[in-house]
């Protein structure tokens, strides 16, 4: 098994339980049933792949009996909840971009986009992972972010290409979101064994910018990365998020329905 195998999986659990919660503060709120339900549903697509990222990780920590600061006060064998539920903000590896706060429906939709395309290409990478459940969740999961693709394609070009006050907040929007997008692909110790971190970035690059050039948004030209989430370092919002998700557990130790 590759190296840094546990600080990988959790990466990928992070980046996709923090983009479900992010997600589902839109539940009951979109601007038309159909598309709250969509978004809903990608939501709990993220936190599905969440779920089997986590109890992956904790199988392995279980096992080496590894990381138990990740869950201070917890017992081995650690649970999906642990890691989720008992982890501190700086203990999150996620990447900036979907801890961003949603704003306008644009903005939602322009985050989603990016990362469904990032996953994309990082499930089609890790297909042939060496460890064989990273392998087959990246199989499974890659049939829901087809969908999460297109979905987020066909918005981005009605919103783009649309009125000239939808444009407007596209426009805005790609502006402030297009800088946390260089840090999808910052090489670290436990993922250049995994990912051919520039290869994904040209594969993301041609699928990104040409539907933007389709929907008539400019890229922004000469902007400064924002990075830091990955060891640790998050935005405001982050601590906000955890907050929310986390209180139940925190007050109530160990509840279930």
């Amino acid at each position: 098994m590759p190296k840094d195998t546990i600080a990988f999986t959790l990466h990928l659990a992070d980046n996709a339980l923090i983009m479900s919660q992010c997600l589902s503060e839109w539940t009951g709120h979109g601007p038309a049933l159909e598309q709250d339900i969509a978004l809903t549903n990608i939501a709990l697509d993220y936190l599905g792949q969440s779920r089997n990222f986590y109890q992956h990780a904790a199988d392995i920590i279980n096992i080496q009996r590894a990381m138990p600061i990740f869950a201070p006060g917890r017992s081995y064998p650690l649970q999906e909840d642990d890691l989720a539920y008992h982890r501190l903000e700086h203990q999150f590896c996620n990447h900036l971009l979907v801890e961003l706060p949603n704003m306008h429906w644009g903005q939602t939709v322009l985050k989603t986009f990016f990362f469904a395309h990032y996953q994309q290409a990082v499930y089609r990478h890790l297909l042939q992972d060496a460890d064989l459940q990273i392998a087959a969740i990246a199989e499974k999961s890659l049939k829901e972010v087809k969908y999460h693709v297109k979905w987020s394609n066909d918005w981005i070009l009605r919103l783009g290409d649309g009125t000239e006050e939808s444009y407007d907040k596209m426009q805005e929007a790609l502006d402030k979101v297009w800088p946390y997008t260089g840090e999808l692909f910052e090489a670290t110790p436990w993922n250049t064994e995994r990912l051919d971190t520039e290869a994904m970035q040209k594969e993301w690059d041609k699928n990104v910018k040409a539907v933007l050039q389709q929907a008539t948004l400019s890229v922004p030209s000469s902007v400064r990365s924002q990075t830091g989430g990955l060891k640790g370092i998050h935005t405001e919002k982050m601590g906000f998020i955890l907050a929310e998700m986390q209180y139940l557990q925190r007050v109530y130790p160990d509840s279930n329905w």
